[in-house]
């Protein structure tokens, strides 16, 4: 690692006024991709600012017809809330698949979207279920948040506070694991609710997490694994690598839809 200073604020208010100060400075939340890269020297910030054990940051609440939940809320958390799986089963599910049980105890949904790897499982969710994203300075629909590979629509001294899920009617999340890394090779959420019907998929795109605008109409028309079999997405554009070819992965996004979609009743 480069030397770097490390700083545990009291408060979110704290946080953002070490931020404002630092010259160069890294949010450390989970720690699960920013450890390995400053062991790797891939990155070199001048200061760490960890807010991982702030308690305003970790809650799941309802408020009407949504979930919200914190952006420091662990993925076991997720998972396992009578809440999450009472309201939208396919949220604590996705979070169940997460890595393994280390990576699960100790990740956060808010790092997981502020660091948007193109294989991450929550984008999918934030996608399909229509989520707001709440930050220190603003709130961001889901569609205008995830801007590209790692890019999303956070600025300098911008944190991520709360996501906002709401009631989906149906909803559920189906991927193919890379067997070593529990990465989505191909994730694909689908969702209905008031905000219509959504398709978002993780782990294929050249670009991040996207959504398939011709299976939400088919499925719009005729809620079924049927009205997606025959509906294959352009493997241009898609990610190819020594797991699987943007072919491959192609045919994955229509197999892993038909059991979305089966699996969501």
């Amino acid at each position: 690692m480069y030397q770097f200073n490390y700083v545990r604020p009291k408060s979110l208010a704290d946080a953002e006024a070490l931020l404002a100060k630092a010259d160069d400075p890294k949010l450390l939340a989970g720690g699960q991709t920013l450890i390995p890269t400053l062991k790797q020297r891939l990155a070199m910030p001048s200061d760490v600012i960890d807010i991982g054990s702030l308690k305003e940051l970790a809650f799941i609440k309802v408020e009407g017809e949504a979930i919200m939940i914190g952006a420091g809320t662990k993925h076991f958390d997720v998972a396992n809330s009578p809440d999450v799986k009472k309201h939208i089963p396919a949220l604590a599910e996705l979070a169940g698949m997460i890595g393994d049980p280390a990576v699960r105890h100790m990740g956060t949904i808010g790092g997981s979207i502020a660091n948007n790897d193109p294989a991450a499982d929550y984008p999918a969710a934030c996608l399909a279920l229509d989520a707001k994203i709440h930050t220190t300075k603003r709130l961001i629909a889901a569609d205008e948040y995830f801007k590209g590979m790692f890019e999303t629509a956070l600025t300098d001294g911008e944190i991520i506070k709360e996501v906002t899920f709401p009631h989906p009617e149906k909803a559920a999340y189906m991927k193919f694991p890379n067997p070593a890394s529990r990465y989505a090779m191909v994730g694909v959420f689908v969702a209905k609710g008031p905000w219509g019907v959504r398709v978002a998929v993780t782990g294929a795109g050249q670009n991040g997490v996207f959504r398939v605008k011709e299976m939400e109409n088919a499925l719009a028309k005729n809620w079924s694994p049927d009205a997606v079999a025959s509906i294959k997405v352009p493997a241009d554009g898609l990610l190819s690598d020594l797991h699987g070819s943007a072919e491959y992965r192609a045919h994955l996004v229509t197999v892993m839809a038909k059991r979305a979609v089966a699996a969501a009743g």
